[in-house]
């Protein structure tokens, strides 16, 4: 067996891709933004905040971007997910550090691997999700508008 195996993750030249097209997005639908790309160990990879975004959505994207490659799953499942268990319910919002369970943060994949994450703040949780489809386009993600 071996010691170690191989990892995919997120290049720099992608990671600024996605950046760009979440970026022209939110200038199109007039919301500065602040999104985040990190890698498979949830470090950041890649960061911009827009002129005139909110200073608190600095973390909030970050933290999306975490959630989503952390869980493999979009930010904005969480709620669904734990909405019917009252014992997670009350537990994971405020026992797991930097879960964010509403919309804006979503896995990123390249043939079928998590290789990173994407997190968007600086609107409505809508709008901060219409963002971040638009940087996943430019990878090709499946659901990406």
């Amino acid at each position: 067996m071996a010691d170690t195996v191989p990892a995919s993750t997120i290049s720099s030249d992608a990671a600024h891709r996605v950046i760009a097209a979440a970026e022209a997005k939110a200038t199109e639908i007039g919301v500065p933004m602040c999104i985040a790309v990190c890698d498979t160990g949830g470090n950041l990879k890649a960061f911009s905040r827009m002129d005139g975004a909110a200073l608190l959505s600095t973390q909030v994207a970050q933290d999306k971007a975490y959630t989503a490659v952390g869980f493999g799953m979009p930010t904005g499942d969480w709620h669904d997910f734990i909405s019917g268990d009252a014992p997670l319910a009350a537990g994971a919002p405020t026992g797991i550090k930097r879960l964010i369970i509403f919309g804006g943060g979503y896995p990123l994949k390249v043939d079928g691997a998590v290789v990173g994450a994407i997190g968007v703040s600086g609107g409505h949780y809508t709008q901060d999700q219409e963002v971040a489809q638009a940087g996943l386009a430019v990878l090709g993600v499946p659901g990406a508008v």
